[in-house]
């Protein structure tokens, strides 16, 4: 049924992604479909942040990212999977379509975050934003309890 499944994943939020990614898994198993792991950084090349930080600082950040994309994806995607890893910058939810586009994705797994009521008025919800603008079936994983 799906051929190419889009993973966003925080590894900041340890215990949770991971869960997007079992789904995912299993959504591959069943369809025979690639899974793509992606990380979107903030946008750290922009010229006011990016003169904060020594000069090789953004590249390096990629690298190390990727490094932890590729043991989490190591950890958590069975041997028979095909998988890639992505680290993209920008706008998290923007992104986050802007690669399903590219690589011509048929689905999206990803957390949402619990979030109080406040942080939804305030902030949104980046869960929210692509299930409202994504073109392809979204799949969001919940936390439990």
């Amino acid at each position: 049924m799906y051929k190419q499944i889009l993973v966003p994943v925080d590894l900041n939020d340890k215990g949770f992604s991971d869960k997007a990614v079992e789904l995912a898994v299993w959504h591959a198993k069943h369809s025979n479909a690639e899974i793509h792991i992606l990380n979107v950084l903030p946008g750290i090349h922009m010229s006011m942040v990016a003169s904060y930080f020594p000069k090789d600082a953004a590249n390096q950040m990629k690298i190390d990212v990727k490094n932890q994309l590729k043991e989490f994806a190591n950890k958590h995607i069975d041997d028979n999977v095909v998988y890639k890893v992505h680290v993209a910058e920008g706008k998290a939810y923007t992104t986050i379509l802007d690669y399903a586009e590219k690589l011509g994705a048929d689905l999206i797994v990803m957390p949402s975050h619990k979030r109080s009521k406040i942080d939804k008025v305030m902030l949104g919800s980046v869960a929210s934003k692509v299930v409202q603008n994504s073109p392809i079936n979204v799949l969001v994983v919940k936390p439990q309890g």
